[in-house]
C-alpha cells in the first residue's frame, strides 16, 4: 500500500510548482511582441505613488529608532562619533532595502492579487482571452515588470528618508550639523555597500510583482476567494523575500563584496 505524502506538504508542493511555471511563463511572454509599455508605464506610476506615503513615514521612524536605540551602546564604548556611520551602513546595507521591501510586499502585493483576483472572479479576465487580448501579457506581464523597475527606486527614496531619520534621531540627545552628519556618512559608504543592496532589490521587486499575479490569477471564485489570494499573496512575498535576503548575504559574503 503507497503511502500519500501529508496534505500541507502536498499543498506546499503543488504550490511551488504553480509558481515554478508562472516564472517560465513570464520569460516566455516578455520578450514576445506586442509590448504593452503604456500599461507598464501606468503600472509603475501606480506601485510608486500608492506606495510612497507609507514608505516615507516608514523609512523616517526606521532612521530615527536606529539611531535612538544604538547611540547607547556607541557611546559607552566611547564610539559616540560614528552614529552617522554606522547608521548609514546599517540602513543602506540591509535595514532599508529589507524593511522597504516587506513593506511593499504587504501594501503592492495585496493590491496586484486582490484587483487581479477581483477581474478573475468577476470574468473579466476571461472575457479578455474571449476578445482575443493576452491577459497574462497585459495583465501580469506589465505588473511584474512595474515592480521589478519600482522597487529599487522606493528603496533608494526610502534610504535617503530613512538618513534624514537618522539625522534627527542623531539630534534628539545631542547635536550635530547637517553637513558633518552627512559628510561622516557619504567618507564611511562605498560602492561595495551600495552595489549589492541595489541589485538586490531588483530580485525583491520581482518576487513581490510575481507572487502578485500568480495569486490572483490564480484565485477561487467567490470574495472569500479573493480574500485568501491576497492574504497567501502577503504570506509567500514576506517569506520569499527573506530567503532572497538570506541568499543576497551569502552570495555577496562569498565574493567578498561584505
Amino acid at each position: 500500500m503507497k503511502r500519500k505524502l501529508p496534505k500541507p506538504i502536498q499543498q506546499f508542493l503543488l504550490e511551488v510548482a504553480g509558481i515554478s511555471k508562472y516564472f517560465w511563463r513570464f520569460w516566455k511572454e516578455v520578450f514576445v511582441p506586442p509590448y504593452e509599455m503604456n500599461e507598464i508605464t501606468r503600472q509603475a506610476y501606480s506601485v510608486g505613488f500608492k506606495s510612497m506615503p507609507l514608505v516615507s513615514v516608514t523609512a523616517f521612524i526606521m532612521g530615527l529608532v536606529i539611531v535612538i536605540q544604538s547611540r547607547p551602546a556607541l557611546i559607552e564604548f566611547g564610539a559616540g562619533s560614528y552614529i552617522p556611520s554606522m547608521s548609514a551602513l546599517s540602513i543602506i546595507r540591509e535595514v532599508g532595502p529589507l524593511i522597504t521591501a516587506l513593506v511593499c510586499a504587504g501594501n503592492i502585493g495585496s493590491s496586484i492579487s486582490a484587483e487581479l483576483g477581483s477581474m478573475k472572479v468577476t470574468e473579466q479576465i476571461d472575457s479578455m482571452e474571449v476578445s482575443g487580448t493576452n491577459p497574462f501579457k497585459f495583465l501580469a506581464v506589465s505588473r511584474i515588470i512595474a515592480c521589478t523597475i519600482m522597487i529599487p527606486v522606493i528603496v533608494i527614496y526610502a534610504d535617503v528618508i530613512s538618513l534624514f531619520g537618522s539625522y534627527a534621531g542623531a539630534n534628539i540627545k545631542g547635536e550635530i550639523s547637517f553637513n558633518l552628519f552627512f559628510a561622516q556618512v557619504f567618507e564611511r559608504l562605498s560602492f561595495n555597500d551600495v552595489s549589492p543592496a541595489f541589485i538586490k532589490s531588483f530580485f525583491f521587486g520581482f518576487s513581490i510583482g510575481l507572487i502578485g499575479c500568480y495569486k490572483g490569477f490564480t484565485s477561487t471564485k467567490g470574495t472569500e476567494g479573493v480574500g485568501k489570494a491576497a492574504n497567501s499573496s502577503v504570506v509567500i512575498s514576506l517569506f520569499l523575500v527573506i530567503l532572497l535576503d538570506m541568499v543576497a548575504v551569502q552570495v555577496a559574503s562569498i565574493f567578498n563584496i561584505i
